[in-house]
């Protein structure tokens, strides 16, 4: 038709179709093309049945006008259709993000919060939305300051122009998180910032590998320290020219160094055993173990380092075999026993037995010792926790020994707790697995 600029391909065949279909005979058409900005939307078709009246000019300028609006109308539905699936779109990238995503208005309301971020926190989007991110989050320092009124990058924007900021959040279960936010303001077409999305990340892992770093650091240039002297020392005064040394005084020295040396090892083996569980490489050699024989082996090896105590076995003769790793339960076995020396300085009794339960065995070690606080009980099996005490702070220890015990236990099947008050000295518990 003239009204219509482009060609509209087989427009014959398509009213004759359009006709036959509806069973009225056109007389006449008029193809009204939906136009904006010079793109075509499509077209509006108006026919006229045969017996009718022409279209006049009057009748083509009011079509003219009403094919405008319906092209501004099409043309608004497209737009909208096209904001509707780049919403979609984020709002799917959002939820399926591995960070946690909030999206705050200039005043740090909360507007989204994604299923991550509800998950790390606990907060559910119900209940995080529409209210202040330093509220919701409230992140804080290692002192407890609050890192949402002191340095948030927001409201204190840095000279680099980065909005990063760090700090802990502690869930409703106790659980203690890093997080770090990462800030990335949007603007409208006026360069004002109209939101700000933001990517939190959990650093906890991070955060506590810097921490193992530096405890790992300072353990041992203060625990290596005290052997290597003493071991250089010794050496040093031994290979003297000057001087000649009776064999008495040559196997005392000697007998210092081989100790001292026994204790570097013993350290190092602690710290690579550590570092072996840190990356899930602790294996098992599973055999046929019997704990009062283990027991009796590891008292007999260190009344040797104590004149100040007294031992006691205690296992009941149908004491079974069970299956387990014979070095590393001799290991555990020997670092209890250690423990309960090193820490009842003014000596005692120290006792090692075992109880058959149902489905498995325990295993004790008992001393009378300065005892341990109700609130260390759980603590004490950390990595590098040592209870914060005068003879603790004194005594050489690296506090992996009740670490490596709890795991090589676990490893096991197992579990191991203490039960102790202090000044009334301390009893650690294994239960293992009997065979099936």
């Amino acid at each position: 038709p003239a009204d219509a600029p482009d060609a509209i391909p087989d427009i014959s065949l398509r009213l004759a179709l359009a006709s036959r279909a509806t069973g009225v005979p056109l007389r006449q058409v008029v193809a009204l093309p939906l136009t904006v900005k010079a793109q075509n939307r499509g077209y509006i078709f108006v026919f006229r049945a045969r017996g009718a009246a022409s279209f006049t000019e009057n009748d083509s300028q009011v079509l003219r006008t009403f094919a405008d609006h319906a092209a501004i109308a099409v043309q608004n539905a497209y737009l909208y259709r096209q904001v509707t699936a780049e919403r979609e779109r984020l709002n799917a990238i959002i939820e399926n993000s591995g960070d946690g995503v909030m999206i705050l208005n200039p005043y740090r309301i909360i507007r989204t919060w994604n299923t991550t971020l509800a998950n790390l926190t606990g907060i559910s989007a119900e209940e995080a939305i529409g209210r202040p991110c330093y509220d919701v989050l409230n992140l804080k320092t290692r002192q407890g300051v609050s890192v949402c009124h002191t340095q948030c990058p927001i409201l204190h924007p840095p000279e680099s122009g980065q909005l990063y900021v760090e700090g802990f959040y502690e869930r409703a279960d106790g659980v203690k998180l890093a997080f770090a936010d990462n800030y990335s303001p949007q603007h409208n077409d006026q360069g004002e910032i109209y939101q700000y999305i933001a990517n939190v990340r959990d650093v906890t892992r991070l955060r506590e590998a810097d921490d193992l770093k530096e405890t790992l650091l300072a353990v041992i240039s203060h625990e290596l320290k005290t052997p290597v002297s003493i071991i250089k020392g010794y050496a040093g005064t031994l290979a003297r020219e000057d001087a000649d040394w009776d064999r008495a005084t040559l196997r005392e020295g000697l007998a210092v160094i081989e100790e001292e040396a026994d204790k570097l090892n013993t350290l190092i083996t602690n710290f690579l055993e550590a570092s072996r569980l840190q990356t899930g490489n602790l294996k098992l050699r599973i055999t046929e173990v019997y704990l009062p024989d283990m027991a009796r082996s590891a008292v007999e090896s260190l009344k040797a380092t104590t004149d100040r105590h007294r031992f006691e076995l205690h296992f009941p003769p149908d004491f079974p075999v069970i299956p387990g790793d014979h070095e590393r339960l001799n290991q555990v076995l020997t670092n209890l026993i250690s423990n309960a020396i090193k820490y009842s300085p003014d000596g005692g009794t120290i006792r090692v037995g075992g109880k058959v339960l149902r489905k498995t065995v325990h295993l004790y070690v008992a001393d009378e010792g300065i005892g341990i606080p109700p609130a260390e009980h759980e603590r004490i099996f950390d990595r590098f926790h040592r209870v914060d005490n005068g003879l603790t702070r004194k005594a050489p220890g690296t506090g992996l020994g009740l670490f490596l015990v709890r795991a090589v236990v676990e490893a096991h099947g197992g579990s191991v707790w203490v039960e102790s008050k202090p000044g009334e000295g301390s009893t650690f518990w294994v239960e293992l697995p009997q065979a099936e």
